[in-house]
């Protein structure tokens, strides 16, 4: 075993030095470590710790890398495991991590330096390019919190730190309390709102791939769909590709979000009859235009054949809400409007999920269940009958 050497620095001060086996990289290079310490003791304490670290599994051999180098690196190891449009996503909700904390090395990054940074962004945050005085939503400051701590996860598995510091990192309940109290966040439509909608686009173009939306599907799913997806005779829809965009303005054609959005579901009446209309009417527009027509085989295109991508069938929508005096709400939360309408209606949890795309039903129900007061007026009839014993409360 190692032991100290006396060296004598050009000032005259002397240290103790000795060299220390940690093991080998990554890549197999054997690692040595230069301690140097005040006195021959220091030097052989830590030699012991770095031993006894070694033996139980739990060194960590220094590193000058910086959390956003480390970012950089988990992120290209997230790329086997998702699509690009989510590492886009996680790009851009960690550009506050890189801009606050990216230059600090990743050993030396403490949980003081993550809780201080979630202050501030929840205090002053603003998104990239938003109005000024506009501060981040905490649930967005949480999503934020929720990348860093799968990037500092990543870096205990591999050695790099000891312990996740972001691990125990949360916004304040304070915070929480008055973001709620004070951001206006929009409610997805009711059910009245719904059927105002429906019945105000019933002549449009558009007026199938729409209730496709106010049937649950993402607005990606929408516009991926093609005719050899739909079953008019057994009125059967299958989810199986989908057409989102990168940047708002790169469409990327794939298969569905996950395994389980990869599904069937068998469409009601006004879809079902709504998709026979469209499909004759693409028909007669593709009569009509002759050699301009391009037959790509999507369901939502336009009157030359050229699919719609989801940001046109957003704005279209959006043109359509103002059209008939309704709140403007993304076409996404429609999902959020039906879910709670199948589930109000009783429809079980595990179909639930499965309606929806997901594995998980505690899942759907959390995120996409909201419960208004109109939706619990059986309760309150039945507490009627409770309070009074008179049965014709419930009629």
């Amino acid at each position: 075993m190692a032991e100290p050497k006396r060296i004598v620095l050009a000032n005259g001060k002397v240290r103790y030095r000795l060299m220390v086996d940690a093991g080998r990289d990554e890549n197999g290079k054997r690692v040595q470590l230069t301690v140097t310490r005040d006195t021959a003791k220091a030097c052989r304490e830590e030699r012991d710790r770095i031993a006894h670290e070694r033996k139980a599994g739990s060194f960590v051999t220094p590193s000058k890398i910086t959390l956003g180098e480390w970012l950089d690196q988990w992120l290209e190891f997230k790329r086997r495991d998702v699509e690009e449009t989510t590492i886009r996503a996680y790009r851009l909700a960690l550009i506050h991590v890189y801009d606050d904390l990216g230059h600090i090395r990743l050993q030396e990054l403490t949980e003081d330096h993550v809780r201080d940074f979630v202050d501030e962004l929840v205090a002053a945050g603003r998104r990239k390019g938003g109005e000024p005085g506009t501060r981040l939503a905490v649930s967005t400051v949480e999503g934020i919190l929720i990348r860093l701590r799968g990037a500092l996860g990543r870096a205990v598995v591999r050695r790099l730190v000891s312990v996740n510091v972001a691990a125990a990192v949360r916004p304040s309940l304070a915070d929480k309390k008055t973001d709620k109290r004070e951001r206006d966040k929009p409610k997805p439509w009711s059910v009245a709102e719904v059927q105002t909608f429906i019945r105000g686009i019933s002549g449009d173009r558009l007026f199938a791939p729409l209730l496709l939306s106010l049937m649950g599907l993402r607005p990606a799913e929408v516009c991926g769909q093609r005719w050899t997806d739909v079953n008019l005779v057994d009125g059967l829809l299958s989810i199986e590709n989908t057409r989102t965009m990168i940047g708002n303005h790169i469409v990327l054609e794939k298969d569905t979000k996950t395994a389980s959005g990869e599904r069937a579901l068998p469409l009601p009446n006004g879809p079902w009859e709504a998709l026979r209309q469209l499909r004759a009417r693409q028909a007669a527009e593709k009569l009509a235009a002759g050699e301009a027509y391009t037959d790509t085989g999507y369901v939502v295109v336009n009157e030359l054949g050229m699919p719609l991508n989801t940001r046109q069938l957003r704005e279209h929508a959006y043109r359509l809400m103002r059209e008939h005096d309704l709140r403007r709400v993304r076409l996404y939360d429609a999902r959020h409007s039906v879910l709670t309408a199948l589930a109000v209606s009783g429809v079980p949890d595990v179909i639930l999920a499965a309606w929806a795309g997901h594995t998980n039903a505690a899942f759907t129900k959390k995120k996409y269940v909201h419960i208004a007061p109109e939706d619990m007026r059986a309760a309150a009839n039945a507490l009627d009958v409770f309070h009074t014993g008179d049965q014709k409360a419930l009629l």
